[in-house]
């Protein structure tokens, strides 16, 4: 998702020796059927939930061969983020097309 000295977008975090800040976000989860109130209710519990992101935070830094950043799972953190780039790639793993 990084340009290579072609300007296109070739190249991975990994080539780039790039940094990661992982933050837990299981509100993107919420459903919004019955109104205006959000419904977590298929949201994955902290038993099921916690690991997964552990082992992701985990499997991410042996990948980029650095500390990976993360907050804290479940708190309320405020995160400000520069978006540099002419694009922000929305991925959805169910979806492919």
């Amino acid at each position: 998702m990084f340009d290579d000295e072609d300007g296109v977008m070739n190249r991975s975090v990994i080539d780039i020796a790039g940094e990661a800040l992982v933050v837990s976000q299981f509100t993107l989860y919420a459903s919004y059927k019955k109104g205006n109130r959000p419904s977590w209710f298929k949201a994955g519990s902290h038993e099921h939930s916690i690991p997964l992101y552990e082992a992701f935070c985990k499997d991410l830094s042996e990948a980029i061969g650095k500390p990976v950043g993360t907050g804290e799972f479940g708190a309320d953190m405020k995160v400000e983020l520069l978006n540099d780039g002419p694009v922000t790639i929305c991925m959805d793993t169910k979806n492919k097309e």
